[in-house]
Parts: structure tokens; C-alpha cells; sequence
């Protein structure tokens, strides 16, 4: 390797190394805010590591607050959501992908123009359906009106473009039906796939919040995006900040437990979808 190209290499990584440092920077404050006692709202000079690191704010909030409740319903609709919405987005971008019907290409662009849909048009309808049906207070109430993920399916649809349709044709000549094509041949090439929609419909349900803060209603039913809202206004703490950076340090860590998991299919999903 010439001077110059090292030279350059050295650049790159160095660029690099700082973009990623800039990059954890915030997740690092919160987890130092959080052994402080009472944040570093409480102090007017800002520092990297507290004089005296403490645990308090966690024992604090979590013995005042259901922060384990929160846990657990936020565990709850992100996992069961997740791989409820993972079958669905499988089954419709297979579908859209390898079938020829009537009116396909019309519900594939009915399927985008809702991505360019807001949140905000469909609060309403979508609630009076889940009052209706009486899971107002519920985790049901979260994960069914999610389980039609526009975005999962379209890469679904994208990644399963690239299956060989000779493959398929094959295993419908050997007498496979569909559903045994699906599972035994298409299935087990969605590797990387599955890892995509894992972890966007896991970290999407995880962070949601204008939804859960509609449907849900009993301190304890809360998942934690709305259980912190909670925190900031709770006359149970003198500065809430301590206790808000406390829970967010925790709600971190199954993020990241996930996408560890699962970032190497991801990157290969990413790639094999054609989604830059």
C-alpha cells in the first residue's frame, strides 16, 4: 500500500471513529445523567462523569412507579406485534411478488400511497374499531391495528423479487402446494429478510407513543414510551430527570440485545432488497 492510500485509509477511520463517537455521545450522557443524583439538571457545569456515581435514581423510581409493568407491556406488544406483523408482511410480499391476479398492481400502490399517510388521519377511525370492539385499555388494543405493516411488506415484496420463480416452478412439479413451497423453498432463503423486519417492526413497537397514549388509559397498562411522559410531571420527584434517565438507560438495552442479534441479517436484507 502506497503512502497515499494509506494516508487516506488513516483519514477514513479517523472520520469514522468520530462520526461513531458523535453517534453514542447521547446514549452515553443519559446512562451518566442517570447516576447522577437528580440528573445534571441539577448542576450548571456539565461534565463526563459524575464525582459521586450513584444508583439512587433507579432505586427511586423504580420502587415509587410500575417501571417493571411498563417493561413487561412494552415487551409484550413489541415481541408478540413483531412476529405477528413478520407472518403478515411475509405472506403479502410473497403473494404480491410471485402471483399474477387481477388488481394486483392496484393494491401495491394502494400499499404506498398509505406509507405518505400520516398517523394523525387514521387516529380517529382506528380507535372508534378498537372502542367498538372493546380493547380500549388493552395490549391487543397496540398490535392488531399494527399487524399490516406497509413498509415490512414492501421489502418483503422487494427482497422476494430476487427467488428464483424456476425454484418454485420446480417444487409445484413435484407436487409441493403452496403453502409447502412457501415454507420449505422461499422460507429458508429469508434469512436476512426476517432480521430486517425484526428489527425496524421491534424497534418501531418498542418507540411507539401517540398510539399507546391513545388506546391505553390505567397507569399500569402503559409501555414505557408513555410511562416516561408520566415522569416529568410526577410531584413524587423533587427533578424528574434523574428517574426519566434512569428508565430510558434501561429501555436501551433490549434495542440493542435485538439488533445484536440480528445486524448481520440486516445488513444482508438491506443489500438483497435493493434499499439503500
Amino acid at each position: 500500500m502506497n503512502p497515499r492510500s494509506r494516508s487516506r485509509r488513516w483519514l477514513l477511520t479517523a472520520a469514522l471513529t468520530a462520526l461513531a463517537a458523535l453517534m453514542i455521545f447521547p446514549i452515553y450522557w443519559m446512562a451518566v445523567s442517570a447516576l447522577t443524583p437528580g440528573g445534571q439538571s441539577q448542576s450548571r457545569e456539565f461534565y463526563l462523569w459524575p464525582d459521586d456515581p450513584t444508583t439512587a435514581n433507579f432505586v427511586e423510581v423504580f420502587s415509587t412507579q410500575p417501571v417493571w409493568q411498563w417493561l413487561g407491556n412494552s415487551l409484550f406488544v413489541a415481541v408478540i406485534g413483531t412476529a405477528l406483523s413478520v407472518c403478515v408482511s411475509l405472506g403479502a410480499g410473497y403473494a404480491l411478488a410471485k402471483f399474477r391476479f387481477f388488481g394486483r398492481g392496484l393494491i401495491y400502490a394502494a400499499f404506498l400511497v398509505t406509507i405518505m399517510m400520516p398517523i394523525q388521519v387514521t387516529l380517529v377511525p382506528a380507535f372508534l374499531v378498537v372502542a367498538r370492539i372493546g380493547l380500549v385499555d388493552s395490549p391487543w388494543a397496540v398490535i392488531l391495528p399494527t399487524l399490516f405493516d406497509v413498509v415490512g411488506i414492501f421489502i418483503a415484496r422487494q427482497f422476494m423479487l430476487g427467488v428464483p420463480d424456476p425454484l418454485l416452478e420446480a417444487a409445484r412439479l413435484d407436487g409441493a402446494g403452496e403453502l409447502r413451497t412457501f415454507l420449505k423453498v422461499v422460507l429458508p432463503t429469508c434469512g436476512p429478510l426476517v432480521g430486517v423486519l425484526v428489527i425496524l417492526g421491534f424497534m418501531t413497537r418498542w418507540n411507539d407513543f401517540l398510539w399507546p397514549l391513545v388506546v391505553l388509559q390505567g397507569n399500569e397498562n402503559f409501555t414505557v414510551p408513555v410511562g416516561l411522559s408520566t415522569l416529568t410531571n410526577n410531584p413524587a420527584f423533587s427533578s424528574p430527570w434523574g428517574a426519566v434517565m434512569a428508565v430510558a438507560t434501561v429501555t436501551v438495552l433490549p434495542l440493542l440485545m435485538v439488533f445484536l442479534v440480528f445486524q448481520r441479517q440486516f445488513v444482508q436484507g438491506i443489500a438483497s432488497s435493493g434499499i439503500k
